[in-house]
C-alpha cells in the first residue's frame, strides 16, 4: 500500500485523513495535535520519506513549514497544498521547495461541516509542477471520492473565490456579530441564513482572517460591500422621503 504523508492534524487535516485512510497508508505529523491524537501520529522523519505529502496547516503557518521541510525532502516529492487561497501557497512552494519536486495546488471546497452532505462538493485543482507524473492520479481519486474537480490557475481561484466563498464567510461573521438568533415566527429563508452562519462560524478567527487576508482580491471585495451596504440605506431614506 502506498504511503502518503500529512502534515497538519487540525479539522481539515482529520477530514483529510477520512478521505485517504482507506487506499494508502497514513503517516501524520503535526508538531501541536492534542495529546488525544498522539497515538494516531508519526514522527516527520516518517512522514518526509513518503513520495506524497499533503500540507493542512493554517494558511499563517504555510511558509514556514515549506521552508523546513524543503532541504529534508527526498528527491522525487509531490507536496499538494489544500489551503484556502491560492497564489500564495503556490508563490511560496515554488519559492523553497526544489527543482525535482512536484507542486500540486488543491482547494477542496468543503469542510468538516459539509463533507456529510448529500450535496455535489466541489474540489480545485491546478497541476504547477507535474515531476512525478502523478496529478492525474490525484485527480482520479478525488473524482472517485465523488468530489466536482474545478481546475483552474491560482490567480483564477482566488479572483472567484475573493466573491464566492470569501462574501460568505465574511457575511457569516457580520451576522454571527449582529445576534441573528431563532425566533418562534422563522421564515425558510431565515432558518437558511441562520444555516449560514452556524456552517462557517465553526471555524477559527485565524482561519476566516487568513482566507481574506491572503487572498489580494478580498480587500477589493469588502470595499463593494461596504459600497452595497451604504447605497441601499441611501435608497431607503429616499424611499422614506417620497412616502411623506
Amino acid at each position: 500500500m502506498q504511503k502518503v504523508g500529512i502534515i497538519g492534524f487540525g479539522r481539515f487535516g482529520k477530514v483529510l485523513a477520512q478521505l485517504l485512510e482507506q487506499q494508502f497508508e497514513l503517516k501524520i505529523f503535526d508538531s501541536v495535535a492534542a495529546d488525544t491524537n498522539k497515538h494516531l501520529l508519526s514522527d516527520e522523519k516518517s512522514v518526509l520519506e513518503c513520495k506524497t505529502i499533503f500540507i493542512a496547516v493554517p494558511i499563517r503557518e504555510f511558509e514556514t513549514v515549506i521552508k523546513n521541510i524543503a532541504p529534508k525532502l527526498k528527491s522525487n516529492t509531490t507536496v499538494i497544498d489544500v489551503c484556502s487561497v491560492k497564489m500564495y501557497p503556490v508563490s511560496v512552494m515554488k519559492k523553497y521547495l526544489p527543482e525535482d519536486a512536484g507542486i500540486i495546488a488543491t482547494h477542496p471546497m468543503f469542510g468538516p461541516d459539509s463533507i456529510d452532505s448529500n450535496a455535489l462538493l466541489n474540489m480545485m485543482m491546478h497541476k504547477v509542477r507535474d515531476t512525478q507524473d502523478c496529478y492525474d492520479d490525484w485527480k482520479t481519486f478525488f473524482a472517485s471520492k465523488k468530489f466536482n474537480i474545478v481546475e483552474l490557475t491560482p490567480e483564477k481561484h482566488d479572483q472567484i473565490a475573493a466573491n464566492s466563498q470569501s462574501v460568505v464567510h465574511f457575511a457569516a461573521r457580520v451576522l454571527d456579530d449582529f445576534g441573528v438568533q431563532e425566533t418562534p415566527i422563522d421564515t425558510q429563508g431565515f432558518k437558511h441564513l441562520l444555516a449560514l452562519v452556524e456552517n462557517n462560524c465553526h471555524d477559527t478567527w485565524e482561519l476566516f482572517s487568513d482566507l481574506q487576508n491572503y487572498n489580494p482580491y478580498s480587500k477589493d471585495m469588502v470595499s463593494k460591500l461596504e459600497k452595497s451596504f451604504k447605497k441601499i440605506k441611501e435608497h431607503l431614506i429616499e424611499s422614506k422621503k417620497e412616502l411623506t
